[in-house]
């Protein structure tokens, strides 16, 4: 079994060399980079032949962190996060500070505090933003489980989290969230 601590390190040692990882986060097995470098954002996008002006989810550790990234909070963001019962994506208003590729078309930004240990220790120890997209390559199916991962990307990727490798079971991916115009959540993925 993979040592938590050890594989926490090694997973930030390789996003300081901008490298891709493939990782467990809260939902599904993702692949991963540090979401300030635009080099380590395009290749990751290459690598999940994922579109361009596709928008990727970005992990933060807490709400300090998120708001290190975005240009607005919402007056609910805090309640809503704090009432979540499933990891939950917030679409927020995007700063300067992300990677460019990552936002969406509207300058907007998918923020989401993983629940987690290992996502949360992960990017705290960072001490900033990781990319959380699906391990797969566009238009394919969403790996559960290390096991449901496609042995090409496991090749393709620059470091191999070896953490939870074993777990079993289905998770889904985050719900995702807006706030409207009129300050209320609008549920943009169930």
């Amino acid at each position: 079994m993979a040592n938590f601590q050890q594989e926490v390190e090694a997973a930030v040692e390789a996003l300081l060399f901008q490298q891709i990882i493939l990782y467990p986060t809260d939902t599904v097995w993702g692949i991963g980079c540090d979401a300030e470098v635009p080099r380590a954002v395009e290749r990751l996008y290459k690598l999940k032949e994922r579109p361009e002006g596709k928008p990727s989810i970005v992990l933060v550790a807490d709400l300090d962190m998120l708001r290190h990234y975005t240009a607005e909070v919402p007056a609910g963001l805090e309640q809503a996060i704090a009432e979540q019962t499933r990891p939950t994506t917030y679409i927020l208003p995007a700063n300067h500070r992300l990677a460019s590729q990552l936002l969406g078309p509207d300058g907007t930004i998918g923020l989401r505090i993983p629940q987690d240990e290992f996502c949360h220790k992960l990017v705290r120890r960072l001490g900033h933003g990781v990319v959380s997209t699906s391990a797969n390559r566009a238009g394919e199916p969403t790996p559960a489980t290390y096991a449901t991962v496609d042995p090409k990307l496991v090749r393709a990727v620059d470091h191999v989290v070896g953490w939870r490798q074993e777990d079993v079971g289905s998770t889904a991916p985050s719900r995702v969230v807006r706030f409207g115009a009129d300050g209320q959540l609008e549920v943009v993925r169930e």
